[in-house]
């Protein structure tokens, strides 16, 4: 028999209300987690993050219909082996209140 602490909020629903509740936090979080993308090898950070954000703004499922498309895709799409199109990265993006930006790299 397990015990439950009173009170006690799981980490993850403690990053999502910190996120939802300052979004320059949520902005930087993703900024950071997104430069993961360029590596092949460390991409699922990046994406686990956006379906962070995804959750913090709205859910899964509001998000995905805002974006158009299913929740089963984004579900797919933003896993660890996720590989989403620039399409479902702008819509998924946009439906959260953000948008993709580019800077140069520096040496």
């Amino acid at each position: 028999m397990s015990k439950k602490l009173v009170g006690a909020v799981s980490h993850h629903a403690q990053e999502l209300a910190e996120l939802r509740a300052d979004r320059e936090l949520a902005v930087a979080y993703l900024k950071e987690a997104m430069e993961s993308l360029d590596n092949p090898d460390d991409r699922a950070a990046g994406l686990l993050a956006l379906r962070t954000i995804a959750e913090a703004y709205g859910g899964l499922g509001a998000v995905a219909a805002e974006a158009g498309i299913s929740r089963e895709s984004l579900y797919r799409t933003l896993s660890p082996k996720g590989n989403p199109t620039l399409k479902t990265l702008l819509a998924v993006l946009k439906a959260v209140g953000m948008k993709l930006s580019v800077e140069p790299v520096l040496a």
